[in-house]
This record gives C-alpha cells, structure tokens and sequence, in this order.
C-alpha cells in the first residue's frame, strides 16, 4: 500500500512543482495514472520570510510543525517539504515532529554521491546558500562543495524571491543562473544543487 504523503507547503510554485513532480514520477512505479495519496498544506510564504529576515529559525520551525500537525490530521505518513531553504529549522522541527520527513538535502547528497559527483556548487537563497543545510548533508556523504561568492549570493536571492516565486520566469534571469553555475564549474564543482524548488 502507497503512502499517504504530505507535502508541507512554503511557495506556492514549489509546492506546485512538487505535487505534479510526484504524480508524474509516480506513475512509472505504481502504473497509468496512478499516484499515492497526497496531502498538502501551506501557511502563508510571507510569514516564513519574516522569520527568516529576522533569522528565527525556532519561528520557522514553528510554522512547519502547525502544517505537520495538520497533515498528520489529514492521515498523512510522510512529511516533505520542497522548500530548500526552510530546512535549516529541522534541529527545531524533527524532535516535535508527529511524523517522519523526508531530508531534502539528504536525499539530494545521497543521489550526487550515487552519480559520482565529488564537488557540488549550491545554488539558491541567499539564507539558503549561507546556511549550513548542504554543507552538512555533502560533507556526510564524502563531497566537496562551493558557495557562489557574495555578489551571485544576492543576484541569486533577487531573482528566487523577485521573480520565481510568484512564477515570472525571465531569460535574463536564466542566463544569470547560467553565468553564476559556469563560474562554479570553473572552481571545480562537477554538478550543482539547484536549491530553490523554482530554480529548474
């Protein structure tokens, strides 16, 4: 029997991507058409950037643990969040959990190492790419990684929170992203985390 899967919202366009990433990828293992149950709340994006401007993770976490608890009342085996950045509260989240998660970053380490990669440049939020989440899921799983510098940081965050967010995707804004993850590869990453749901 399929899990019941809850998605904890954050952006809408993740979430989105997320939903129909599941239901499609799901029909190669479980048949035409067919996809688990799938349960999704959010709470609103704008108070996730409050926190985060403020750096509140405890109050980040705070928010995932209300969408959990709704999603456990909704049946729900397995929490996922498609929200990159938001994983620096799960030392907050995990102990108060009333269900298990999926670790998007380790999932993310597990998959690199599988292909073979050795140094991955991270790419996303400014909170994101400061932030410990992927340096600590790589570094488990015996990668190297690289953050773009300062000025990429904030050309990255302006983009993700601006544009994608709110799904206005411009081509100078891919060919930026483009330019930012040349320069990693030309500091030695073979592959890139695209840590921001909307960056694909």
């Amino acid at each position: 029997m399929a899990l019941h899967l809850g998605i904890v919202a954050c952006s809408a366009e993740g979430a989105a991507l997320c939903y129909r990433t599941l239901c499609a990828e799901a029909a190669g293992a479980m048949g035409p058409h067919a996809h688990p149950e799938v349960s999704l709340h959010g709470l609103s994006l704008a108070d996730y950037v409050d926190c985060l401007e403020r750096g509140d993770l405890p109050g980040v976490a705070a928010l995932m643990l209300r969408s959990a608890g709704a999603l456990a009342a909704a049946g729900a085996d397995l929490l996922l969040c498609p929200d990159n950045t938001i994983h620096q509260a799960m030392p907050w989240v995990l102990p108060a959990s009333p269900l298990p998660w999926l670790h998007i970053a380790e999932a993310v380490a597990r998959e690199a190492r599988r292909c073979g990669y050795r140094r991955i440049g991270i790419t996303g939020t400014r909170w994101l790419v400061e932030s410990d989440v992927y340096p600590q899921a790589l570094s488990a799983q015996g990668l190297q990684w690289r953050r773009p510098p300062a000025e990429d940081r904030q050309a990255m965050g302006r983009i993700i929170m601006d544009e994608l967010v709110r799904g206005d995707f411009r081509p100078a804004s891919v060919e930026a992203f483009q330019q930012i993850i040349g320069r990693l590869r030309q500091d030695g990453c073979d592959a890139v985390v695209l840590g921001c749901t909307e960056i694909p």
